[in-house]
């Protein structure tokens, strides 16, 4: 729930956001288009007056060498988070599993998990605030959706509330969208209050049309998951500058507990900017690259640099503008275990494993009062060690259950 109010608070810091972004956007052309967007909207004046988060902060326990343990925040996923629907039907699977072993007492330990529902509660709140019981909630979807399925179980939560999702591609927004003189936005002739990105978080995803597409939504009253500024908060760079000393009281006055919470769960994060600061990190990541991480301003999984691709990354980088388009992190270590993956054409064996846990919130704020604030639910993922990244749509991870021992 701390770092929902984060983000939201980032989101609204405008100032903070153009200040953090300056030196991404002029060699990051994704991250700039996206800002174009949102310095228009800015300017027009934010018509939208609902707003929706539907985030998932990703956590591994990072493992000192004095045998201590912390939970270290790895990134938070401010648009498109996947896998609450599944996360909702593992602990049915692992339960199943363990019965059929008459291993019940185990069985029962399994923790209950619905992120799907939670997730809908979020949306069905920002429906409701809106404010047209015949509006709908709009889906922004890929033409070859291969988490389709993840996405239906939110859908199917929202239906037996009453409240219809149309799914729809970026390009059927700017063929078939529109916007009426209150900013009103239609779709097909339907009006729509909440539209829901499941698309839209990585480069390839966009052409002309569909960053025509997402101005026309962006410019709309509909509640936004995310409006542009939230996807904006989510960036690695805005990540790598909430670290610094100071920073978390100016975005959260009067609330220390809560930036004493979120500070322990940052691990080392470093800018690249061109400057001292930025041939430091650089230089101490040359110096010891299995304790770093190179890290782009990109989502989806399967982006970040490790080990020698990431001493070749920096040497290339490092007397370029270019650098500051990326991010360094301290690489965080979990302690392996011994699990067995069941993946397809793989055969079932107990290999070394390190596991990832993402905590999902939703929140609500309508104009300056936020309305919800929760933790609906976790994630969690693992893969064998062998893997230094890529996730579950990688074939890399599997979907898993925590297991209180």
């Amino acid at each position: 729930m701390d770092f929902n109010m984060l983000v939201d608070a980032v989101s609204q810091n405008s100032t903070f956001l153009e200040q953090t972004l300056s030196s991404t956007i002029k060699k990051d052309d994704y991250t700039a288009r996206l800002f174009d967007i949102y310095k228009q909207v800015l300017k027009e004046g934010i018509a939208q007056t609902v707003f929706l988060g539907l985030n998932r902060s990703d956590y591994m326990f990072q493992c000192s060498a004095d045998g201590s343990k912390a939970l270290k925040q790895i990134e938070i996923n401010t648009i498109s988070a996947s896998f609450g629907g599944l996360a909702s039907r593992t602990p049915a699977v692992h339960r199943h599993v363990l019965n059929v072993l008459k291993k019940t007492k185990e069985a029962a330990k399994i923790l209950s998990n619905n992120p799907s529902k939670g997730l809908a509660l979020g949306i069905a709140k920002a429906w409701e605030l809106y404010g047209s019981a015949n509006a709908v909630v709009l889906l922004i979807a890929q033409e070859k959706e291969r988490n389709i399925f993840d996405q239906r179980a939110i859908e199917n939560e929202l239906l037996d509330r009453n409240i219809h999702v149309i799914r729809r591609r970026f390009e059927d927004v700017s063929e078939r969208g529109s916007l009426d003189q209150n900013r009103k936005l239609f779709m097909d002739g339907q009006e729509v209050a909440v539209v829901y990105f499941r698309d839209g978080y990585i480069p390839s995803q966009y052409n002309p049309q569909n960053w025509e597409a997402r101005l026309l939504l962006e410019r709309s009253c509909a509640a936004k998951c995310p409006d542009i500024a939230t996807q904006l908060a989510g960036t690695k760079k805005v990540q790598q500058e909430l670290s610094r000393v100071g920073l978390l009281e100016v975005l959260l006055p009067g609330q220390p507990e809560a930036v004493a919470r979120l500070r322990a769960t940052f691990a080392g994060l470093y800018s690249l900017d061109m400057g001292e600061e930025g041939d430091q990190a650089i230089a101490e990541a040359l110096a010891a690259p299995n304790h770093f991480v190179l890290k782009p301003q990109r989502e989806g999984g399967g982006n970040n640099l490790y080990g020698e691709e990431m001493v070749q990354a920096l040497e290339q980088l490092k007397d370029s503008e270019e650098r500051a388009s990326y991010i360094l992190m301290e690489k965080i270590e979990p302690e392996p275990f011994g699990n067995c993956l069941l993946r397809p054409g793989s055969p079932a064996r107990v290999v070394q494993c390190i596991s990832e846990l993402g905590i999902f919130g939703v929140y609500v704020r309508q104009g300056t009062t936020l309305v919800m604030n929760e933790h609906v639910g976790h994630l969690l993922r693992t893969k064998a060690i062998e893997h230094a990244d890529g996730g579950v749509a990688a074939g890399v991870a599997v979907l898993d259950n925590p297991y209180p021992v």
